[in-house]
């Protein structure tokens, strides 16, 4: 690396850090509501940044992600004509707060902590960041949400409040992410980038570009490689 070592990985966390299409792939399957969990999984996040932009243009006031992802959930229940109670309408809308980590998750973090300060910056809320981080066994040493900020990535105030956070510089952060917008937007910031390969968030039958991008000052193949590059115990 041309730049200095960072002091902050900050880590996004859906797709990067936690397999939400498996996740929820495998629940809704579980349910039998009648439709495949894959393609329910990728309709329910496809909902995800149009509901964002509601907040962002005011039609919406401040929102936390569950409560968007319950909006979302509720539209989509009613476009497939699928009925749940309340009851399993409010624990269905929680599997996200249970997503399980990919299997070089919790290791690449572990070896990263030793050596560099880690945390979320991530859209979810916090009691959802909470949440997955004891559902998957993740140590952060911060949980940072865009509820702090009151701002969704890729707004800039996101990235930024994390130097802001832990009073450095933005060439001293690092913001570490399996998506190419997230990451760009952290880099006019100044932020540092590393992308991780994640070929399979979005299912088997979705291909995702993992292809090396020169923007970024890092790419990994997973956290484990990141650590490896990094030449953390």
């Amino acid at each position: 690396m041309s730049r200095p070592l960072p002091a902050v990985l900050a880590f996004d966390v859906f797709g990067t850090v936690v397999d939400w299409h498996g996740t929820i792939a495998r629940e809704v399957d579980a349910l039998g509501l009648g439709i495949p969990g894959s393609e329910f999984a990728n309709e329910w996040r496809a909902g995800y940044a149009p509901a964002m932009d509601r907040v962002r243009s005011g039609e919406l006031g401040w929102t936390r992600i569950d409560e968007l992802h319950r909006m979302i959930l509720d539209d989509l229940l009613a476009k497939h004509g699928i009925e749940i109670d309340e009851a399993a309408r409010r624990r269905l809308n929680l599997v996200w707060h249970r997503l399980d980590p990919w299997p070089d998750t919790v290791a690449g973090l572990e070896r990263l902590r030793r050596r560099f300060t880690i945390c979320t910056l991530s859209n979810g809320n916090l009691s959802l960041l909470a949440d997955m981080a004891k559902h998957a066994g993740i140590h952060w040493d911060l949980i940072l949400s865009a509820e702090v900020f009151r701002h969704y990535k890729p707004d800039p105030e996101t990235y930024l409040g994390v130097c802001d956070v832990f009073g450095i510089e933005p060439a001293r952060m690092m913001l570490v992410a399996a998506h190419r917008s997230d990451l760009r937007a952290a880099a006019a910031c100044g932020c540092q980038t590393a992308f991780i390969e994640r070929p399979l968030e979005y299912g088997p039958n979705i291909p995702n570009d993992t292809r090396s991008d020169p923007a970024f000052d890092m790419h990994a193949r997973d956290l484990v490689d990141l650590a490896d590059q990094f030449g953390c115990d």
